[in-house]
């Protein structure tokens, strides 16, 4: 049965949507049968899994609004053992579409539900905003990772996240947990990212990953060769921090954390 982590942090440039790239493709890469949900209408999650967005004809907006199943979604990506639900710039407007409709906070939980048994891990990249498309997330995962950069504003806007996720486990899903915190772009020359480390510790007392992300130069360059960085440079210290935090998750879902 998969353990549904959806990755979502409203604040921008966080290291969100490498972090479900990489993770996914590490978690992968040890064996596990991982699906990627793409639900950012900027489509980054499944073109950085060498999808071809411009090819794509039933992408996940078309899962939302009814007009596909699941199925017919579905795209194998360049890792063995990882699939991908992409996403392209339509599904941005599904929410304006699913206003009113009832159910529509748990469209993607039925299509869900039925393929769990299939895969070990499902990962779903949240957009940056708390909108429909997060709150989906939301309902259909078991847990929420929050992914933070090792930057001076750290922790700005992190409150209203989880107070989403209260909401969420108050009205829709009583189930749902907070996987834990992820460091991304720790910097080790600088102080600042120590004091940031330290700062969320003392305002976060959910659990935080002891693996940390580091600021890496082809972390960075892996999207634009549409190669997870596992692919696009299996021995780089991105990687590596990856695959660590990939043996904690592993590792958590055994023990029944978050």
């Amino acid at each position: 049965m998969a353990r549904i982590i959806a990755i979502a942090n409203q604040k921008g440039g966080v290291g969100k949507t490498t972090t479900v790239i990489n993770l996914s493709a590490a978690l992968a890469e040890a064996g596990k049968k991982v699906l990627t949900v793409d639900m950012d209408p900027q489509g980054n999650a499944s073109s950085g899994l060498g999808i071809d967005k411009d090819s794509l004809e039933k992408t996940v907006y078309q899962l939302m609004i009814g007009e596909c199943t699941l199925e017919e979604c579905l795209r194998e990506s360049p890792v063995p053992r990882l699939t991908v639900l992409p996403a392209t710039v339509h599904l941005a407007g599904a929410e304006v579409e699913l206003i009113g409709t009832q159910g529509s906070q748990r469209i993607l939980k039925k299509a869900l539900d039925p393929v769990r048994d299939r895969y070990d891990f499902i990962l779903i990249d949240c957009p940056p905003s708390l909108n429909l498309l997060t709150i989906n997330a939301m309902v259909a995962a078991d847990s929420v990772m929050v992914p933070i950069q090792c930057e001076y504003y750290a922790l700005e806007g992190l409150s209203q996240l989880m107070y989403t996720i209260r909401l969420v486990q108050r009205s829709l899903n009583p189930d749902l947990k907070i996987d834990g915190v992820v460091f991304t772009m720790f910097d080790v020359r600088t102080n600042l990212s120590a004091e940031v480390v330290e700062n969320v510790k003392q305002n976060f007392p959910e659990h935080i990953y002891r693996s940390v992300i580091p600021r890496n130069v082809r972390l960075a360059e892996a999207p634009s060769h549409g190669l997870p960085i596992t692919l696009y440079d299996s021995r780089s210290t991105g990687a590596e921090s990856y695959r660590k935090l990939a043996k904690e998750v592993i590792r958590n879902k055994i023990e029944g954390v978050g």
